[in-house]
């Protein structure tokens, strides 16, 4: 290597000779390599003075080479080709090997949750990339492809680790600028309220959040998907059930309010799922960004909304408390 280089003027004068022959002109070596005709000209002249040695004949229809440009022809492409070759296989494994990780969640979560924070999330994992497996309907079901799944009640199993997150936990939210947006802690939704609510929800706002006694009657809008019931809610068309685990960071935010200071924690649980695989290093390192994300939020609405703070602290310590790993990959 050393007594190439003392051959060649630059291996910028190799790489515009490759390109010359190969594209047939200097005119297209150059658009190729994103400089003037003249300065390949030049480059390749320099070469063959470098070299004392005649690489193009000059001819009235253009140039041709020589049997000694034929030669360094041979070489060098042969050589461009393996080195093209040797680097496309190493990006292609480098690619392969940070494959994205797959998050399967509900759409609201992936739209309310999950991409405003979306650059956070690049800021902690840079050069990581997350693919959606987006569920319709309940967050139920088999945990198929996924690295990390987000499901209630997931259920202990032989063939998957839970990661715990929370309670399932439900509060009623509006736009700041609902009329009556605040209520008082007990009291029944006014009557003039519209609900928002999620059809075929196995949790109503009726039974959660008032008593069936007396209740006066109120509009009701109904929604087959739970992204457009947060929808309608922040553009003030009325009052939804929020699930924490889907609107904590726009409760954080203010973009939703609590319609009433009151937090109902279910039975149920909200956690992530991984199968019992060996997993990349960075699924475990995802999982706790997820849940220290919702202690950060947590924390937020309840400087926010003192009336909300003793419920929320209260289930502050069951939003992962205790350490977990997984296999190595």
């Amino acid at each position: 290597m050393a007594r190439l280089r003392r051959f060649l003027p630059s291996l910028n004068a190799l790489v515009a000779f490759e390109a010359a022959v190969r594209c047939g002109t200097f005119s297209k070596a150059a658009k190729e390599l994103g400089v003037t005709s003249p300065a390949v000209s030049r480059m390749i002249g320099r070469l063959e003075l470098h070299l004392d040695l005649q690489l193009f004949r000059r001819t009235p229809s253009g140039v041709v080479l020589t049997e000694e440009g034929d030669r360094l022809f041979a070489s060098v492409s042969g050589s461009f080709n393996n080195i093209e070759r040797t680097i496309v296989e190493l990006v292609d494994r480098k690619r392969m090997a940070r494959r994205p990780i797959v998050l399967s969640v509900s759409a609201a979560f992936a739209t309310h949750w999950f991409l405003p924070r979306l650059a956070r999330f690049q800021a902690r994992f840079p050069g990581e990339e997350i693919q959606f497996q987006l569920i319709n309907g309940s967050l139920e079901g088999a945990v198929d492809g996924a690295d990390i799944a987000m499901r209630f009640d997931p259920g202990p199993t032989k063939d998957f680790e839970i990661f715990p997150l929370m309670r399932e936990l439900l509060l009623p939210v509006c736009a700041a600028h609902y009329e009556g947006a605040r209520g008082i802690a007990g009291a029944l939704i006014p009557a003039a309220a519209r609900m928002i609510t999620l059809s075929g929800s196995p949790v109503h706002w009726a039974t959660v959040f008032a008593s069936e006694d007396d209740r006066p009657a109120t509009t009701e809008m109904l929604f087959t998907d739970y992204s457009l019931v947060i929808q309608a809610a922040l553009v003030g068309q009325g009052i939804a059930v929020g699930w924490f685990n889907v609107i904590s960071s726009l409760l954080a935010r203010t973009a939703l309010v609590p319609a009433r200071p009151e937090i109902v924690a279910t039975k149920r649980r909200c956690d992530l799922v991984l199968r019992k695989r060996p997993h990349p290093a960075v699924v475990n390192e995802i999982c706790h960004w997820i849940a220290e994300e919702y202690r950060s939020d947590a924390s937020l609405i309840a400087d926010r909304h003192p009336d909300l703070s003793a419920a929320l602290l209260a289930e502050l310590p069951a939003i992962i408390t205790q350490e977990f790993h997984y296999l190595p990959a």
